[in-house]
This record gives structure tokens, sequence and C-alpha cells, in this order.
């Protein structure tokens, strides 16, 4: 198992996004976010830079957290978008070497009609689009079609060749369960169990249930103090021999996917995200879960 993160929470500048790795005795990345933009829609000359900076750095870029069907992407929308984001995502990723590319299954619709052919006829060809360079796409279980129970993200599993998975811990924690009378919040306990079979990738996020004491939004916190199992899914991962990618996504100075995030800080987002790392590896120790270096 080696570990990883999503490094522009401590930073969207490349050179900072590598030295919180180092400080993390890490080496590797799961890119996302540089000076605002994905790593799929910055400039060529921006790109250029990033893979000087990695140059003899000795921290590789293991995955794309793209924006390909996020939550944020509509499925009604001309699909030309997400082929030209996935045009744009391959070259730069078998430039870096990446192997993982975070996909979703588009924003939840406010209709009964989900469109879930749709959904899946642009999945198959997403995937397809990845495999056919060696590259492995993986639902993230979010604000999308799939997210919405664990039931919905198997429907996915079941009808599309090749999809993988990364499963967020603290998602199902703030996420309605769609499948359930009165829509409870998921439980991050029972989706992981479901889906673990499927699981090629790991984010750790953790999150306290949006109560109405916090306005009804989630609140983020370390690894380990929140609702979404982490520890008990870390355990988990151990026990079945879990040999792939765990990445850090500490959403404590950022929320990407939320404005009104009750998680306002004044904090040195670096510094966050170090002591993000450390929380996780001080977990992993207390359970004799060791973690190698990326091997690119």
């Amino acid at each position: 198992m080696y570990l990883t993160g999503i490094a522009d929470e401590a930073s969207q500048d490349i050179e900072q996004q590598i030295k919180a790795t180092k400080e993390l005795g890490w080496n590797a990345i799961e890119s996302r976010f540089i000076n605002g933009k994905n790593i799929h829609d910055i400039s060529e000359d921006e790109f250029k830079q990033v893979c000087d900076a990695l140059d003899g750095s000795g921290v590789f870029i293991n995955a794309f957290g793209s924006a390909i069907g996020n939550w944020g992407k509509d499925v009604r929308d001309d699909f030309s978008i997400t082929e030209e984001e996935i045009g744009r995502a391959i070259p730069r990723m078998k430039a870096l070497g990446a192997k993982f590319v975070r996909i979703m299954s588009y924003k939840v619709l406010d209709q009964d009609d989900q469109l879930v052919e749709e959904r899946i006829r642009r999945l198959r060809k997403i995937v397809d689009s990845f495999s056919s360079e060696g590259i492995t796409a993986v639902h993230e279980n979010c604000m999308n079609y799939g997210g919405m129970s664990w039931q919905h993200t198997m429907e996915l599993i079941q009808a599309v060749p090749n999809l993988k998975l990364v499963f967020d811990t603290a998602n199902p924690a703030f996420n309605l369960d769609r499948s359930k009378e009165g829509e409870p919040w998921q439980d991050p306990w029972e989706f992981y169990n479901k889906v673990k079979e499927h699981i090629a990738y790991v984010h750790i996020k953790d999150c306290l249930n949006p109560t109405p004491e916090n306005n009804n939004r989630e609140v983020y916190v370390y690894p380990g103090e929140g609702d979404g199992c982490v520890k008990e899914i870390i355990s988990d991962l151990k026990a079945i021999e879990y040999d792939g990618g765990i990445s850090i996504e500490p959403h404590l100075a950022a929320v990407f996917h939320d404005a009104d995030s009750q998680n306002k800080t004044d904090q040195d987002p670096k510094e966050i995200y170090i002591r993000y790392g450390k929380h996780l590896m001080e977990i992993l120790r207390g359970i004799g879960f060791e973690h190698h270096p990326y091997s690119p």
C-alpha cells in the first residue's frame, strides 16, 4: 500500500505541492488543481512547468482527480465537453505515467428520471477511452448518480465493463441514501462493505454528519474523528491485504464542491495538509498497516 494525496489542498503551486509531499516522506501526488485549474485544463506552458518541477524531484503523479462527469456536470449537456476533457487528460497522464483517473457519473438531476441509460452509455465510452490507453478509470462515490447509494454504485459497476471504484470514506456521511425509506444519511461502513471488492483506490476524508447545530452542513475533521468510519475501513483494508493507493483529501482548508462550507480557516493549508497526513500515518502505525513508496 502506498500513500498519496490531493496536494492542491496544500497549495495551488506545483512546487509547494511537491514540498508538502516530501515533508510527509511520500513520493506521490494525486493531481487535481494547478493554479486554480484542473490539470487537464491548464495551458501547455503550465503543463510543461509541472513536468519540469516534477522531473528529478523524486515525486510522481499517480492519479488525476479529473473533472470528468463530476458533480458540476449535467448528463444532458453535449458529450463533446466530456470527450474534450478525455482528449486533454490522456496524453498528459501518459506523459506523467499516471495510472488512475478519478471520474464521476454526472450530477443528480432535480427530477425523477435520472437518465440512467445515457449515464451508462457515456461511462462506457469514458472507461473504454482510458482502458485502451492502459489507464484505470475509478468512479468516486460523491454527489453524482453513483453516489446516491451503494446500490446505485453497483448498478454502474454491473453495467460498465472495466469500471473500478475510488471509495471516499466521508462522502456517505453527508449524502442521503436515496435507496432507503426516508432517505437517511448513508452509512460509510455499509457502503464500503457492499462495494469493497471493486475498490481499486481509496480517498481518506472524514466529517461529522450534518446537524441543525452545524446549519445542516457537514463539518470536516481529521481522520478518525468523524462519522466516516475511517479507522474501521482502514483496519479492514489491512485485513483484506489491500495494496493500492490511499490518498488524503482533507477538505479542512478547502471544500471544492461547497462554497458555503463550515470549514473556514486562517491556518496555512500546507500545514493542515501535512498534519492530516501525519494523523493518517499514526492510524496506520497503530494497526501495523505498513506502506511503501509509490512505484511509477
